[in-house]
């Protein structure tokens, strides 16, 4: 398929709507696989990256703190719980009060 061509001023070959339309369809497509290859090598060239990364940092070393070990995850201690405890009851006392 040739383009128009420019003889004296008109075009001889004019390139009827289907043809233009799939011209438009071929370079859509086109264009639509190039970015989705370069989309899929992105992928690789990240998940490759990923791996040289994490063979190069070492693993840290995570030891408990003694805070961990001494008292189980999620129970305050006997002052947190006592000052929890006088924070409601002054919530109540003063929300029992106001109108």
């Amino acid at each position: 398929m040739t383009g128009p061509r420019l003889a004296a001023g008109h075009l001889e070959d004019a390139l009827t709507f289907s043809q233009l339309m799939l011209e438009g369809v071929r370079l859509m497509l086109l264009g639509m696989g190039i970015v989705f290859g370069f989309l899929v090598l992105l992928v690789f060239v990240m998940k490759a990256m990923s791996r040289f990364a994490a063979a190069l940092a070492p693993e840290p070393d995570i030891a408990p703190s003694p805070a961990t070990v001494s008292s189980a995850p999620g129970t305050p201690d006997a002052d947190t719980v006592a000052a929890i405890t006088a924070a409601v009851h002054r919530f109540r006392r003063d929300r029992s009060k106001s109108p």
